[in-house]
């Protein structure tokens, strides 16, 4: 189970023991500690797409530095990129220049020396390591990401690097709640056709339904491999709990950004 821990600066995060275990500096961010204005009060970490309203820059930077010391990675700037909903990775290659304006929904680190990060305001954030924490992923899965398989497309791409033998850990974040994401049949027909007759969603008499993305996440995780016990996760939902989360469906998109950031050990 995730631990939510008061960091320096007044920061709140979760953390992953089973991460912490084999020396992974990483965090998955609430909306506290930071230094933004509202409505992106004020841990910020990202601006919301196609919103009149935007977050200065300098400000969601200066957060990044703080929430990255809290959590003892790096201070350089993060490696993001342009999340689309997709099944693309990005890699982070050691010596080489990131590109963060790359279309992805998961960046793979080998490098420890950078941190990679992905945004959330409803969505799930996933963290990775193999066994030995020399290999990272930072994951970001929506509704559609989860139904293009980003989720193992991320496993997949560590054990091709690392080798079959990854061992892999991983910690689910909060994100919205199966009691809150309210969908149409035709998202709920997406997910009888990845999941099967068991698919992770109840469906009401109007043909409208709840998905419960953290399981799906959780399917996923063990479907392609990573053992049950080496899962944490939390039952924190951004839509329910409005005083730690941002949340994109609750607050009509006017809302900021938590971020999960992850580091290799060295």
């Amino acid at each position: 189970m995730l631990i939510r821990q008061s960091l320096t600066d007044g920061i709140v995060a979760y953390i992953s023991p089973l991460l912490q275990s084999i020396g992974v500096a990483h965090a998955f961010s609430t909306r506290l500690g930071g230094i933004s204005p509202a409505p992106f009060d004020s841990m910020n970490l990202g601006n919301p797409n196609g919103c009149d309203v935007q977050d200065d820059y300098e400000r969601i930077w200066e957060n990044y530095r703080r929430l990255q010391r809290a959590a003892g990675c790096s201070l350089e700037q993060p490696c993001r990129v342009h999340q689309v909903h997709g099944s693309n990775i990005a890699r982070v290659r050691r010596g080489e220049v990131f590109d963060n304006s790359a279309k992805a929904d998961a960046i793979v680190s080998d490098d420890p020396s950078r941190v990679a990060s992905v945004r959330v305001a409803d969505c799930v954030p996933v963290l990775i390591a193999g066994g030995d924490g020399r290999i990272v992923a930072a994951v970001h899965a929506g509704w559609r990401g989860v139904v293009a398989g980003i989720i193992p497309a991320a496993l997949h791409d560590i054990a091709e690097i690392h080798g079959k033998s990854a061992n892999c850990i991983a910690a689910i974040g909060p994100c919205i709640g199966g009691d809150a994401f309210e969908v149409g049949p035709e998202v709920l027909d997406e997910f009888t056709r990845v999941f099967g007759p068991e698919a992770p969603f109840r469906r009401r008499s109007d043909g409208k339904g709840l998905v419960d993305l953290r399981e799906a996440a959780r399917r996923q995780l063990v479907g392609a491999g990573v053992l049950r016990e080496r899962i944490d996760m939390t039952d924190r939902c951004t839509y329910r709990h409005a005083g730690e989360f941002f949340s994109h469906r609750r607050d009509n998109g006017v809302t900021g950004r938590m971020a999960a950031v992850i580091q290799c050990a060295g």
